[in-house]
């Protein structure tokens, strides 16, 4: 096993428990071992991953973070020792049918409502995989159904997987550092769909030029979201309302977000296919909570809101981020993943100002300088304050940084709630409208 997070924990116990001797290569040298872990005898071996730490080993199984061409999956190759991810051992494991959710941006969102929609059908569901609950894990359990969120991490190490209904939400840009190009990113989030046969379901956008080219060649039916009007057998939106070939109405919450009502599209096609009907997706939609740092006001300070997107990890993001607001002071920056970000140069109309933060503050204000309002900061705090002082009355303060966390954060967590408390200061200091 390669690494020793979320994933490679969960894929260790799955090994050991069905019965295999496992051994974990991790990269870290201080290594805090799981007691349950160590209560099945799995040796750990920190330090960096290191050529005999694959002696004796049938199998590998690599953790989502560890890249294709890293020193050790090289290794693996030469000694011609099989490779799986997290997708290829759960798909293994699992008894139980499941939909599987991937794209660029709104994986965890699409995922949770399917997995609402499902649950008010009646059926026993539950969202896992890159959304947190390890797929493995999920599928040694007692669920009736599974909903897989799937990374390009992730699929690019399976070949077993094979989902019931899969849906490719939208492709832009991301993580090209890990993946080389955006020929194999692309190429590896069409995986989702490979073991698909002609009697089971796809779901791709109609609007989203690159990935519905990557969805028509499905091996599958493939049936259509779109936040235009439907045709016949897709699921779009008519004069505001979800609708499902042309005439099936589905009451959904007034979601502002434009990114979020096209998930609710994605998800509604995929239970359609799975075979729920609309009342149940009516009531999953009802119920479902997004997860944080993905649109969420924190507050309001001086009649101007403060919006943490800190999920918002690229330019494809940071557009639906932005979505049809105006007035907004627009905080972004951090490690861009070999990703460009002067596309986020077609936001000018709607920026009031941008603060750059982190290893990509100089890019940030090289796409915006003369052309808005441009300040850097060094830290989130003052990122917060400076945005603050440049936003309009009744603007809108948008942490969307288009970039990961890492250079200044633990994740994009923290980045958010250190966002969210430098926020909560200032209207402590200034006060609500």
């Amino acid at each position: 096993m390669l690494g020793l997070g979320v994933a490679g924990t969960a894929a260790a116990r799955a090994l050991a428990e069905e019965g295999a001797d496992v051994r974990v290569s991790e990269a870290r040298r201080d290594v805090d071992v799981p007691p349950e872990l160590r209560d099945l005898g799995i040796e750990i071996l920190g330090g960096g991953h290191a050529p005999e730490h694959l002696e004796g080993a049938s199998l590998v199984v690599a953790s989502p973070g560890v890249p294709p061409d890293a020193p050790v999956m090289v290794w693996a190759r030469q000694r011609a020792l099989p490779v799986w991810g997290e997708l290829e051992l759960g798909a293994r494991l699992v008894r139980v049918p499941y939909v599987a959710v991937t794209g660029t941006n709104g994986k965890t969102t699409t995922t949770g409502m399917i997995a609402a929609c499902l649950r008010a059908s009646g059926v026993d569901a539950i969202a896992c995989g890159n959304i947190g609950h390890p797929f493995p894990t999920a599928a040694r359990e007692t669920y009736e159904v599974l909903v897989v969120e799937s990374s390009s991490f992730q699929l690019q190490l399976q070949w077993s997987f094979h989902p019931l209904v899969s849906v490719l939400l939208n492709v832009a840009p991301d993580h090209l550092d890990w993946h080389g190009s955006f020929e194999r990113y692309a190429a590896a989030k069409s995986r989702i769909f490979a073991n698909q046969t002609p009697d089971e379901t796809h779901v791709g956008n109609r609007d989203d030029q690159a990935a519905a080219a990557i969805s028509r060649e499905a091996p599958c039916r493939v049936r259509w979201f779109t936040l235009g009007e439907p045709g016949p057998d897709e699921v779009g939106y008519v004069a505001g309302e979800l609708v499902a070939g042309g005439s099936l109405r589905i009451a959904s919450p007034s979601w502002v977000s434009v990114a979020m009502r096209a998930d609710a599209a994605a998800a509604t096609a995929a239970c359609l296919a799975f075979g729920a009907d609309a009342s149940s997706i009516e009531a999953g939609l009802r119920v479902f909570v997004p997860a944080r740092h993905r649109g969420e006001t924190v507050t309001t300070a001086g009649g101007v809101a403060f919006v943490d997107n800190s999920k918002a990890t690229n330019p494809h993001a940071v557009t639906a981020a932005v979505g049809d607001l105006t007035g907004v002071v627009l905080i972004a920056g951090g490690r861009a993943k070999g990703v460009d970000l002067s596309p986020l140069g077609a936001l000018v109309p709607r920026l009031a100002g941008v603060v750059a933060i982190g290893e990509a503050a100089d890019e940030v204000v090289a796409t915006f300088e003369g052309r808005v309002v441009t300040r850097k900061a060094g830290s989130i705090e003052e990122a917060t304050r400076t945005a603050f002082q440049i936003a309009p009355a009744d603007g809108t303060v948008l942490l969307a940084p288009g970039c990961a966390s890492w250079d200044m954060f633990r994740d994009y967590e923290e980045r958010g709630e250190r966002f969210a408390a430098a926020a909560r200061q200032l209207e402590g200091e200034v006060g609500r409208p």
